[in-house]
């Protein structure tokens, strides 16, 4: 634990020119008073660690000093990789790989070019879950993460269906890939002896035990094509039903906007002539009649609903009552007739 605080130290000096000791203790993890011990006893093994004293002194290596101990292991230049992910680098436990990467790769630069990390961090930066949701890790994405870095099988259990239809079914598993797809985190995995490649979510796995067996990766495996495949089958699988509307052309520029973006691509391709007042009719796949109910409702009085004639009866009641809402307000009672509470004190 020691000697690779000491390590650390010397590489942190390295890739600075001074450091204070509250720097390093904060860098460290230690006290101050550690720090101190730290300097003497890297003094006393032959790195040259000078300490300038006074208020803003600080400790620095003299003399050109380069400690050759900056080879990346692997599983720390695999890290640096996904540097730009902090959240998913904590969460899959390799936020102290990804840190010793990066240190060890600035203590390797050149001195002008050693704020590099610095300036990059400052200018770019990935939130991945989206707004308005609180982003939980699931318990046992770490154990999944460890299994798909070293390609090792696991035997799971995983809750399926929802409700009263929930049940948990156990697989063994040859995990190929982690997706970090809007704050979830999924796994595609292959069905151990079966060959078939599958999705699963992880924060649904009650259980994992990663074994020692290894499986032999197919090289032709493309995981980023892999996802985009399955997602879009996905979402294709969940537009089940078909609305007939009008729209308006504002109507029209914004339905990508409110329902899902390729199926609105789709369907306005396939929509006729616009009529004599610009606005054209289009069969549109919905998820369900509520949530096209919920997503044409955000283009208010841009969209007009044909069939089915539910949909449409629920959107004219709705109309009417928006229409009764906002009725200009008696600004004087009728004689004789009880106060509107509507209207204005």
């Amino acid at each position: 634990m020691r000697a690779a605080r000491l390590i650390k130290m010397v590489l942190l000096l390295q890739s600075r020119p001074s450091m204070t000791a509250a720097e390093l203790a904060r860098e460290l993890e230690v006290s101050e008073r550690t720090v101190t011990r730290d300097a003497q006893a890297l003094s006393e093994a032959g790195v040259p660690v000078y300490a300038d004293r006074g208020r803003i002194g600080g400790y620095r290596l003299v003399g050109g000093y380069r400690t050759r101990l900056t080879g990346l292991a692997r599983s720390e230049a695999e890290a640096l990789f996904l540097s730009g992910v902090p959240g998913a680098l904590r969460e899959m436990g390799l936020e102290d790989a990804a840190s010793a990467a990066r240190l060890k790769v600035s203590a390797a630069l050149l001195p002008s070019l050693r704020d590099a990390s610095r300036t990059a961090a400052q200018r770019f930066h990935l939130d991945a879950p989206n707004w308005f949701r609180e982003p939980q890790t699931p318990e046992l994405l770490p154990a999944v993460a460890d299994a798909v870095w070293d390609d090792r099988r696991i035997t799971a259990r995983y809750r399926r269906g929802a409700g009263e239809h929930r049940r948990e079914v156990a697989r063994e598993l040859e995990p190929y890939g982690l997706v970090l797809k809007a704050g979830v985190w999924y796994l595609c995995a292959r069905v151990a002896g079966h060959g078939a490649f599958r999705v699963y979510r992880i924060d649904r796995f009650t259980a994992v035990d990663a074994g020692e067996e290894r499986f032999e990766r197919e090289e032709e495996f493309d995981l980023p094509a892999f996802w985009e495949e399955r997602a879009e089958q996905f979402a294709r699988s969940l537009l089940r039903d078909r609305v007939v509307v009008r729209l308006s052309p504002e109507g029209a520029r914004r339905l990508p906007h409110a329902v899902d973006p390729l199926s609105a691509r789709e369907a306005l391709a396939g929509a006729g002539e616009p009529d004599g007042d610009g606005w054209v009719t289009l069969t549109l796949p919905v998820e369900s009649e509520e949530v096209a109910h919920t997503q044409l409702t955000a283009l208010g009085p841009e969209v007009e609903v044909l069939e089915p004639g539910t949909l449409r009866e629920r959107f004219a009641a709705q109309a009417a009552r928006a229409a009764e809402l906002y009725r200009p307000r008696r600004t004087a009672p009728t004689p004789g007739a009880p106060p509107d509470p509507r209207a204005d004190a």
